[in-house]
């Protein structure tokens, strides 16, 4: 399951993740219908889903603040609001990788996506660079 965040909700987006993605694709509101859901919330939510992987632009609030967890995967995508239409393309890379090609190798990790690298951190925080 990926679970987009609210600064991705664009249809395309998530049509473009479906295109190739073999499970469900939801925005973070279908966890928690009729509210606002704040930043901090986000990690509860994630725990009440089967497994997800979490996508957003938000890096400033995710990358190296979030903790990881072996239920869940946190992949901020760092791209200007104006590009967030590169996010599908950008995780469909990133999957292709093999490192993360599996849910099994992303869980438990919190992962930063640029157009030149990939950084990530499990629960040691120590920090892995990719280039791509």
């Amino acid at each position: 399951m990926i679970v987009l965040d609210e600064n991705l909700n664009d249809h395309r987006i998530v049509d473009a993740i479906s295109a190739w993605f073999k499970g469900q694709v939801i925005l973070i509101t279908k966890l928690r219908i009729g509210s606002l859901i704040k930043d901090d919330a986000i990690p509860t939510l994630l725990h009440h889903a089967i497994q997800p992987t979490f996508v957003t632009i938000n890096v400033a609030d995710f990358w190296k603040k979030a903790q990881p967890h072996r239920s869940y995967c946190i992949i901020s995508v760092d791209v200007p609001e104006e590009r967030i239409h590169d996010v599908p393309k950008l995780l469909r890379r990133l999957f292709l990788l093999p490192d993360f090609k599996t849910k099994a190798l992303r869980l438990g990790k919190v992962i930063h996506v640029t157009q030149n690298h990939i950084d990530y951190y499990a629960s040691d925080r120590r920090i892995h660079s990719l280039l791509w």
